[in-house]
């Protein structure tokens, strides 16, 4: 608690005590918020998501959303997918190249994590719950060959890219995620599939996913060609101390 936040009594304040009608009056209000909360948070998100979508500067990406989240896209807008027209293409190194469409991949068997989600700019949402397919099984689905190394992950919005290891992709606390915070994954948080890498730095875990290829080394993705760590595992990379998140 800072000197902000400390509680201040009465006599140092120097106001005047409250009546009991006002006092229901407050409580009645805050209850009113409770109940409206949800609402309010979904509306929030729906205006800052188009408003991002529209936003050449980026500034939108600086605001909050009512989950402690940020909006963050290193274009001026990213294009909607659909269920009809969603597809997330396998390939590189694997001896079956595969396609799948996001009813194929809520029929896999589904993987549901709660952990805290931090990013590198410093800000955490504690408790944040993902599900999804376990990265591994696609790999596995897909028939790695001997060489590979690495697994290069490109999106949707046609510039970001990211990377793992073949080791660390085969964690079973990597995601191909379809839900975040037991609801699908909306387009502002990188939907409607995005990557979920548990124990690293929000910027791994790419958003608006639409290509998994499996590579000999591996390839710096956006953020690590402007500086950031390839292996950004929370509390041990990027010169940060975070509390670990797996």
């Amino acid at each position: 608690m800072n000197a902000a936040e400390q509680p201040v009594e009465p006599d140092e304040a120097g106001g005047k005590p409250i009546g009991r009608r006002l006092l229901l009056s407050m409580l009645g209000l805050g209850a009113a918020g409770v109940v409206a909360a949800p609402y309010l948070q979904d509306g929030l998100e729906s205006v800052l998501s188009t408003a991002s979508g529209k936003d050449p500067t980026g500034l939108t990406g600086l605001l909050p959303n009512g989950g402690g989240f940020r909006y963050y896209s290193v274009t001026s807008s990213v294009p909607h997918k659909s269920a009809a027209d969603y597809r997330l293409t396998v390939d590189g190194l694997v001896d079956r190249p595969a396609t799948y469409t996001l009813d194929s991949l809520r029929a896999l068997p589904q993987t549901r994590l709660v952990r805290d989600v931090q990013c590198v700019t410093g800000w955490r949402v504690p408790g944040t719950p993902f599900e999804g397919v376990q990265l591994s099984r696609i790999l596995d689905a897909a028939g790695v060959r001997p060489g590979a190394r690495a697994i290069r992950f490109t999106c949707f919005d046609g510039a970001y890219s990211e990377s793992l290891t073949l080791e660390q992709a085969r964690r079973a606390d990597v995601l191909v995620a379809l839900r975040m915070q037991d609801k699908p994954v909306a387009h502002s948080h990188g939907g409607p599939v995005r990557l979920y890498v548990a124990p690293m730095y929000f910027y791994k875990s790419a958003k608006w996913l639409s290509g998994i290829t499996v590579t000999s080394d591996v390839q710096r993705g956006y953020w690590e060609e402007r500086g950031y760590d390839t292996d950004a595992w929370v509390g041990k990379s990027n010169g940060r101390g975070d509390t670990p998140t797996a």
